[in-house]
């Protein structure tokens, strides 16, 4: 028999431990990595399968500069016209949205934070949450095409996505101010310096890393929504920057058009798949970018 494992006699057991703890550890370390994998594999199997049928599309220079003009041999269409209305609009939503969540989050923490009025706007966000980009996307044509007898347009379109895009980067942001510590806000008053300007200088640049991810987020889920754009927009192959037009091309309304022509397995379907993962990528990897010189300028 092997001598305990005590500070007193100096011994140290290297014996593998064993026992029900044991076990529900193993079990819970292998459930963890089978979830993992659950989640990853799709994901590699969906990047795998765009990149292997949409990556050649985008190796020619004709996809970044041309448009989907039918006059163009099929072999030289791009979707330059695409990607510009597709940031356009991104951006006129972000304009829309961002300071409205913001400004939001901002009084449900630090102003009313516990009130009845906070519980009846957070509740209000989650149901606005769960709404279906088509519920959206009809909510603004009856009320801007039909009611206030507008057009469709690249405006009608961003607010229909507005609506989807609040609620994510306000429940992002407010969590991310729930984050900090009190004690910071109360130095700050006890220094003498406004709410307000706490709010500024302490407050935001604090959470700044998150509210930026959040942003990025909202964004990223706005700018693959297909339903909005095929109710408020009317798909346009060739270029046209003006939002106020109802003919407006975006890359998700390429893959609706594409794959209505010629099916699943059209190049161009798979070509602006993939153009769409750069740009949610690339501008997730400009928020990193950004939040890190931010916080380094901070000396965090």
């Amino acid at each position: 028999m092997s001598a305990p494992t005590t500070p007193e006699n100096g011994t140290l057991d290297l014996t593998r431990p064993s026992g029900i703890r044991t076990t529900k550890s193993a079990l819970a370390s292998g459930f963890m990595v089978f979830a993992t994998a659950l989640a990853v594999i799709p994901l590699v199997w969906l990047l795998w399968s765009a990149l292997s049928k949409g990556f050649k599309a985008l190796l020619h220079v004709t996809w970044w500069t041309n448009t989907m003009d039918p006059a163009l041999d099929s072999a030289k269409q791009g979707a330059i016209h695409a990607i510009v209305g597709t940031l356009e609009i991104g951006l006129i939503t972000s304009v829309i949205s961002i300071p409205i969540a913001l400004l939001t989050a901002i009084y449900l923490v630090e102003y009313a934070r516990g009130t009845r009025t906070a519980r009846i706007i957070s509740f209000s966000v989650d149901v606005l949450t769960g709404v279906p980009s088509i519920v959206a996307a009809l909510f603004v044509f009856a009320v801007v095409v039909t009611t206030l007898r507008g057009t469709q347009s690249a405006w009608a379109a961003s607010l229909a996505l507005m609506i989807l895009m609040v609620p994510t980067v306000l429940r992002s942001t407010e969590e991310m101010l729930k984050l900090v510590p009190d004690s910071l806000r109360e130095a700050s008053y006890a220094l003498g310096v406004p709410k307000w300007k706490t709010i500024m200088n302490v407050v935001l640049p604090t959470s700044v890393s998150g509210i930026l991810t959040g942003i990025v987020l909202g964004l990223a889920r706005v700018m693959g929504e297909t339903a909005p754009l095929i109710v408020l927009l009317q798909y346009n192959t060739n270029f046209t920057a003006n939002p106020d037009v109802p003919n407006f091309a975006t890359i998700p309304t390429i893959i609706t058009d594409a794959y209505t022509r010629g099916g699943v397995d059209t190049p161009s379907v798979w070509g602006a798949a993939v153009t769409l993962i750069i740009l949610v990528m690339g501008l997730n990897l400009i928020a990193r970018a950004i939040s890190r010189r931010y916080l380094r300028r901070m000396g965090k």
